[in-house]
């Protein structure tokens, strides 16, 4: 897209990714400020805060979805082994023992092939109920909390623990594979982003539901991944700019996020409009916004410009834990350092 940008070639509209990607465009001049566009009284401060400058002054993208992290489960096999909805991490992992020791079944399908997997499914779709969500993430930045604190390495210690559930070969196992083996009915749990839904809608013969990421025992509070992912903006250089405010104005009202939300299951309208969703699983994700705190995957604001990438760490040191070649404080140490390298606040 930046290459479409700076040669003159991109659309009127130009999707955009999370912070990093679009605030360079944006700051580079191809992307249009949309503070004034009336539109944006609809969305909340989290909504925008992926599509704004780091001072939080300026828009430059609509917020379109956002995607939920979770599990998801086949609800068939869950009553062949007279299986509950785990609430809490020691019922999570009596589940999974349980399918593990009374069938055939792979309790947990992932594999850590791909990496982005480990982390993307695991580290961010469990983290935020031991970090508490937008508290830890904004600490992060600040540099108040180190990854190196208790909360962070209990996430890697939790997921040290998924391995003996993952199935045999997993670690040859791909994004692909996975949803094959979850869609064929050979593995019960499946940890997941919704965007899941309707591979799963298309290929799945058996009913599945969600839970959410089950909380650490004794802990009251939930809070979940509601990762702000896709937004549009307008390309500064648009020979169209009045069609395409016109256009970006209608995306924000709650005819386009019914739409939206409907067309696409798992993928979430941003807005604050009221709205019907359809689809029962993608419903059950959204439904968890009532009880728990949403935040974003924490790697995705500010702490990934630098390098080593905190993201791309995260990706390396999480398939490592799940692997059993990295304990999960060296795996805490390994971001810890990367960040110290370049990130001023860590230093």
């Amino acid at each position: 897209m930046a290459g479409q940008t700076a040669g003159g070639t991109a659309g009127d509209l130009i999707t955009c990714r999370p912070f990093d990607v679009s605030l360079d465009l944006y700051n580079k001049g191809h992307l249009e400020a949309l503070d004034d566009l009336p539109g944006m009284q609809h969305f909340s401060e989290f909504a925008r805060s992926a599509w704004q400058t780091d001072d939080g002054q300026t828009s430059f993208c609509l917020p379109m979805a956002s995607v939920i992290h979770g599990f998801i489960y086949n609800k068939e096999l869950f009553a062949e082994l007279n299986l509950e909805i785990p609430k809490t991490e020691s019922e999570f992992f009596k589940v999974l023992e349980t399918i593990k020791s009374e069938s055939r079944y792979v309790p947990l399908v992932m594999g850590t092939s791909d990496q982005w997997e480990a982390a993307t499914m695991g580290f961010q779709n469990i983290g935020p109920n031991y970090w508490k969500g937008e508290a830890g993430r904004k600490a992060l930045i600040e540099g108040t909390e180190k990854l190196t604190d208790p909360q962070y390495v209990q996430v890697w210690e939790q997921m040290a623990k998924w391995s003996p559930y993952m199935g045999r070969g997993y670690q040859a196992q791909k994004y692909a594979d996975s949803q094959n083996l979850f869609t064929l009915g050979r593995g019960v749990i499946y940890p997941a982003g919704s965007w899941d839904i309707p591979t799963f809608n298309d290929q799945a013969d058996f009913e599945f539901g969600a839970f959410p990421p089950p909380v650490p025992d004794g802990q009251d509070s939930c809070y979940i991944s509601d990762h702000t992912d896709i937004a549009i903006g307008i390309n500064a250089n648009s020979p169209n700019k009045d069609a395409a405010r016109t256009f970006v104005d209608w995306m924000a009202s709650q005819q386009f996020a019914e739409l939206y939300s409907n067309q696409l299951p798992g993928f979430f309208s941003l807005s604050n409009h009221q709205i019907e969703i359809r689809d029962p699983v993608a419903q059950q994700f959204l439904s968890w916004r009532q009880n728990c705190e949403q935040t974003i995957r924490n790697s995705y604001q500010i702490l990934s410009r630098g390098t080593p990438s905190m993201e791309n760490e995260l990706w390396n040191v999480s398939a490592q834990v799940l692997n059993g070649t990295l304990k999960p404080a060296q795996a805490a140490e390994q971001v810890e350092n990367g960040l110290r390298q370049w990130y001023g606040p860590h230093q």
